[in-house]
């Protein structure tokens, strides 16, 4: 790599090239928690529903490998502060759930259609992520932050995690870090290849592999690329609510504000996506079929953005990147994720089909 490349260029390349695989990778695979639930619940088909539980169970071992090796502090990330709300994570997560649903696609679907020539998604991607910067840093912050403040719990554990949870109970560090690690990781490997059926597509197996790696190589990546005692960047790996929304200000505002590891994440799905797109020839410009179209991109996209700021992620930050360190509030989004998606599907608030 060019010496004359600061530690922070170093990761933000390193976040494109993330994004690059990602976007090709997911755009040959479709990879999607939306479209996988709703094949799976609506038509019996869990082939794209095993492909992101296989994708979680590569992204915790990776995760808790790297983290027993000393590699990464994931007590720095996000995911692992001390505090967290009961209240707003899981609701959140059951918002975003709603959403993605309604949109009929969460935040890195949204990013990889479009690149696919699906001008819906573009509506809304900017719902999202105008919305998603309203909730963080905008209008809603004072409110958000004050009711995060009013719920906010703090464990008595070394850490609000499963690892944490054992260590608590008198378990070694290593056992507390690799005994859930490896139950959940075989578990739901096993689950996703065999009664769900991936082992039949192994194609759809490889790119969840591959996928499942991702949230690794973006902890590595600002962990050890973004080390630096005077100016270390801020630790962090693949999620898509607030980077959206950072895109779209540093589109904006960048004579002003210096890009961020999410924003070359983004860059590098889209480009990554319409690059495998036109080299394959599923490029296609679609529209709004109808007005309702219209009112669920907006409206799924405002419920993501604003679900995801209160959960602190989306499909694939919590339920990807999150679960991957095993930390509790992750469990709580993606229950409320699944909850909120469950809601969409079914009973008297489902989402009709258009």
């Amino acid at each position: 790599m060019d010496d004359s490349l600061t530690h922070v260029h170093r990761v933000l390349w390193g976040g494109f090239a993330i994004g690059l695989v990602f976007g090709a990778v997911a755009q040959r695979s479709e990879f999607c928690l939306t479209g996988g639930l709703r094949e799976w619940w609506r038509d019996g088909q869990p082939r794209r529903a095993a492909a992101f539980l296989l994708a979680v169970a590569v992204a915790v071992a990776g995760t808790q490998l790297v983290a027993a090796l000393g590699l990464v502090d994931l007590g720095d990330s996000i995911y692992l502060q001390r505090g967290f709300s009961w209240l707003l994570v899981p609701l959140g997560g059951m918002v975003f759930g709603y959403g993605m649903m309604l949109a009929r696609g969460c935040g890195s679907r949204a990013l990889v259609l479009l690149a696919d020539g699906n001008l819906r998604s573009l509506v809304v991607l900017l719902s999202l992520g105008i919305s998603a910067s309203a909730a963080l840093t905008g209008l809603l912050a004072t409110r958000r932050l004050a009711l995060v403040e009013a719920t906010t719990v703090v464990p008595e554990l070394p850490a609000p995690s499963l690892p944490g949870l054992l260590e608590s109970w008198g378990g070694g560090a290593l056992v507390s870090i690799g005994l859930p690690a490896a139950i959940i990781s075989l578990a739901l490997a096993a689950y996703a290849l065999f009664p769900m059926g991936l082992r039949r597509y192994p194609w759809l197996v490889a790119a969840s592999v591959l996928i499942g790696t991702l949230p690794v190589a973006g902890w590595l990546v600002t962990g050890m690329l973004g080390a630096d005692d005077f100016d270390p960047v801020r630790l962090e790996s693949l999620t898509f609510v607030a980077p959206i929304g950072d895109a779209i200000q540093y589109l904006m505002l960048s004579t002003g504000i210096r890009a961020q590891f999410g924003v070359t994440v983004v860059a590098g799905v889209l480009l990554g996506s319409l690059v495998t797109a036109l080299a394959t020839g599923s490029f296609e410009l679609r529209g709004f079929r109808n007005p309702r179209e219209l009112l669920h991109a907006v409206t799924g996209g405002i419920t993501m953005g604003v679900g995801g700021a209160l959960a602190l992620g989306c499909s694939v930050g919590q339920g990807l990147t999150g679960l991957g360190t095993l930390a509790l509030p992750s469990f709580l989004a993606a229950g409320g994720i699944l909850a909120g998606a469950g809601i969409a599907a079914r009973g008297p608030l489902r989402v009709r089909e258009q």
